[in-house]
């Protein structure tokens, strides 16, 4: 696997050192300070750094669906002013994630071409996975936070005293209903196709596929009858269904063989994913061509790195959602 070992980059087929025999086994992220308004403790009891205009970053990449939780939840909670982004090359090659035109990464470490050099600024000894999403704090220095679920729920609430903006993405009386939602989403869904996608042995691939796919029959099955996952508001679990399904068609049915069927053959999924795709700001964070290229151009899962010209989609196609009952999103109270 790409990586870094001691603080030293090492070349590698992407997820070789996340294959146990045979099996896909994802490597949990490393970095999880948590950023609040006024620097109270976050969740974890531990102090936290304050919110601050400027003085932090995100870096992503489109190809990345992780990544597009945390760009669609900068763009739903209007961050755009406060947290600058700084979007890496469409394909993963053999230094990781790279930046054609180095992105500053403010003043204690200037410009970085190579993503891994956050990881080295934050541990000079840093072992393991260079991943995106990074929250940055560009003042200190060093990675905030690397882990896309945490990022998501910083950005939920961290700087609205900033913004203004009461938009709640995880409200407190939907939680266990999001929570179990968000359980069946990652490892079935989000981390299921990953599993099918590199399994190295027939068997590991049979039983990811079929959990993708018993998956998606329960979604398409739920979605009948309820607008969003949650029933009538649309939370952070929609959005991180989202990114898979977007992802869908144009790479995992091919890239990763979830060819059982496509996501236009469901049709409450598919008219879900358009409502979700054309809701706004949201379609801003989505970029077809790089998800295409990136997957498609990586040799330990397509050796001709021929990228498939198909398929056709059209995602901004009227919807049927409002045929449900929903409310949209809820609103914090003050």
């Amino acid at each position: 696997m790409p990586g870094l070992v001691n603080g030293q980059w090492v070349k590698g087929d992407i997820a070789d050192g996340e294959i146990e025999d045979g099996a896909f086994r994802r490597e949990p992220t490393r970095f999880h300070a948590w950023i609040t308004p006024g620097g109270e403790p976050g969740p974890d009891g531990r102090p936290a750094c304050p919110a601050a205009a400027g003085r932090y970053q995100l870096f992503v990449a489109y190809l990345c669906p992780w990544a597009s939780r945390t760009l669609i939840m900068r763009k739903l909670k209007g961050l755009e002013a406060l947290i600058p982004v700084s979007v890496a090359d469409a394909v993963l090659g053999d230094e990781g994630w790279t930046y054609a035109h180095p992105a500053d990464a403010g003043p204690s470490l200037g410009p970085v071409s190579r993503h891994y050099q956050l990881y080295t600024a934050t541990d000079p000894g840093y072992t393991g996975k260079v991943s995106v999403p990074v929250l940055w704090d560009r003042d200190q220095g060093q990675i905030v936070n690397n882990e896309s679920a945490d990022i998501v729920r910083i950005l939920n609430t961290a700087f609205d005293h900033l913004t203004g903006n009461d938009l709640d993405f995880y409200p407190e009386p939907l939680r266990d209903e999001i929570d179990a939602w968000n359980a069946l989403v990652y490892d079935k869904v989000n981390n299921g196709v990953y599993r099918a996608g590199f399994a190295r042995e027939q068997a590991h691939y049979d039983v990811a596929v079929t959990d993708v796919f018993d998956a998606l029959d329960r979604l398409e099955a739920h979605l009948a009858e309820h607008r969003y996952l949650a029933g009538h508001h649309l939370t952070e679990a929609d959005w991180r269904l989202f990114v898979t399904l977007v992802r869908f068609d144009a790479a995992y049915h091919g890239a990763f063989k979830c060819n059982i069927r496509r996501i236009e053959d469901y049709p409450n999924l598919a008219n879900y994913l358009r409502e979700l795709y054309q809701w706004p700001g949201v379609r801003e964070t989505v970029n077809l061509d790089h998800i295409k290229v990136g997957y498609y151009t990586n040799p330990a899962i397509n050796p001709t790195l021929i990228v498939p010209k198909g398929p056709a989609q059209d995602l901004d196609r009227a919807h049927d959602r409002g045929r449900l009952t929903g409310s949209g999103i809820w609103r914090r109270q003050h």
